[in-house]
């Protein structure tokens, strides 16, 4: 009673007295509250709505079954679905707004929320999943666009502000700092540069704005790392200046043209290094070069260490991939690299990264039902080579004899695989059986076809 009469009698004085000051020393206190109005505007909410088709087992999917059965034998049938999530005005005057590939993932409607509650349809300009950047369309009537800042000038420390539309919740803004900067090898997607940051990423922020104290967009929050499924302080996005030159490409052609060099690249080591003799401890090491390629015709060898793409320096494979991946086909680019302890330059005009795909009818009657494709040098997993499953139809023969779609076939009869013409050329010598080495996810394993 004492304790409570004394708090309840110090309380008038201490909300007095005690009162935040809206300035010290005749200075405002800092507040981020002046910048997010200006931002808010530009950044929005999406919501959409589709159907998957799914299928459903018998068995329920238990393993025992379907290991023998060969899966789900029902026909699929159709399920309607809905997603939320961010997105970014980037052109006011045509109603561009960015967002991620998986927001709009399946989508039949699309429906965009401004911050001054109106809403309108939107309609798909083009998305490029391996980057998981889209572009959508909405009416452009009193829209806000972004100022756009520059990602390559981000250094760790730097304060940032994450803005989207979390669980649905409406617009959200979290602070934070960038945690790291180029993060890759996560497997999130295809193109990996990101922008790690510990502002606070949670579901429905992804097509969001990270921007800095400016208020000027320097990532498009992508994801986070999740394990007991919330925000952990790990949040992942797309640098700007990439998000720049992939959306151009989508807007002008309704997808992403990437340019192909043609090589197959490993990381730099010191081992590596010295075995080549050469002065660097960065780079990426061209382990093959494709036949037919720009890097063929350029004269590039395996052995060469790629450290600059028009001065830009490259820190290893996944640098080099990413960096390429930004090109167009038909783009000249100016390639830095050491050989024999020299450095070199060279002008080299990447190609289309049209990897052929055929049918394995095609090929040989024992792959019917498996669609087959060349794998590309400069985004394959490290190091590897082969012809890439792309889908394998259920209850062919290729299915029965255990390809599945992704599977990447390294060897046909003992003969390294490096392109589809080469699985022609090994069937061809013994047509009678293939024996091929698989690469499954992390596993490996031999499948004989009689």
């Amino acid at each position: 009673m004492l304790l409570c009469c004394v708090l309840g009698a110090a309380l008038p004085g201490t909300s007095a007295g005690a009162a935040i000051p809206l300035a010290v020393d005749g200075q405002p206190l800092p507040s981020l509250a002046p910048m997010l109005e200006q931002v808010l505007p530009s950044v929005v909410n999406i919501y959409t709505e589709g159907r998957v088709r799914e299928s459903q087992s018998p068995f329920q999917s238990d393993p025992f079954f379907e290991k023998f059965f060969g899966g789900p034998q029902t026909q699929p049938r159709e399920r309607r679905v809905s997603a939320l999530g961010s997105g970014v005005i980037i052109n006011a005057e045509k109603g561009y707004v960015i967002t991620n590939s998986h927001v709009i993932e399946d989508a039949e409607q699309i429906s965009v929320r401004l911050h001054d509650g109106r809403s309108f349809d939107a309609k798909r300009v083009g998305v490029d999943e391996a980057a998981d950047i889209a572009v959508i369309q909405i009416p452009p009537d009193q829209l806000q666009a972004i100022q756009m800042g520059d990602s390559d000038t981000l250094r760790v420390g730097d304060f940032v502000v994450a803005i989207g539309n979390p669980f649905g919740l409406g617009q959200t803004a979290t602070s934070g700092i960038i945690s790291a900067l180029g993060r890759t090898g996560l497997r999130i997607e295809d193109y990996e540069d990101f922008i790690q940051t510990d502002a606070s990423i949670n579901r429905g922020n992804s097509g969001g704005a990270l921007v800095n104290l400016r208020g000027e967009l320097v990532g498009v929050n992508t994801a986070i790392l999740a394990p007991g499924g919330g925000n952990i302080g790990i949040g992942f996005a797309i640098p700007v200046n990439m998000v720049g030159l992939l959306t151009r490409q989508i807007i002008d052609y309704g997808e992403v043209r990437r340019g192909r060099l043609g090589v197959i690249v490993q990381d730099l080591t010191t081992e590596l290094a010295e075995a080549l003799d050469i002065d660097a401890t960065k780079g990426a090491v061209i382990s093959q070069v494709m036949p037919d390629s720009a890097a063929a015709d350029a004269g590039l060898r395996e052995g060469d260490v790629i450290i600059a793409v028009d001065e830009r320096k490259i820190a290893g494979a996944s640098a080099l991939r990413n960096v390429i991946g930004l090109f167009r086909a038909d783009d000249e680019i100016e390639i830095s690299y050491l050989r024999d302890g020299e450095r070199y330059r060279k002008r080299i005009r990447i190609r289309s990264i049209e990897p052929p795909a055929g049918q394995g009818l095609q090929i040989s009657e024992r792959l019917e039902g498996a669609r087959l494709s060349d794998i590309d040098g400069d985004s394959s997993p490290q190091g590897k080579r082969g012809v890439r499953v792309v889908e394998v139809a259920q209850g062919s023969p290729a299915w029965q004899a255990g390809l599945r779609e992704g599977d990447l076939i390294i060897s046909v009869n003992k003969q390294p695989i490096y392109s589809l013409e080469d699985v022609q050329r090994a069937v061809e010598k013994q047509a009678s059986m293939l024996l091929l080495n698989i690469h499954r996810g992390e596993s490996a394993l031999f499948i004989v076809i009689r």
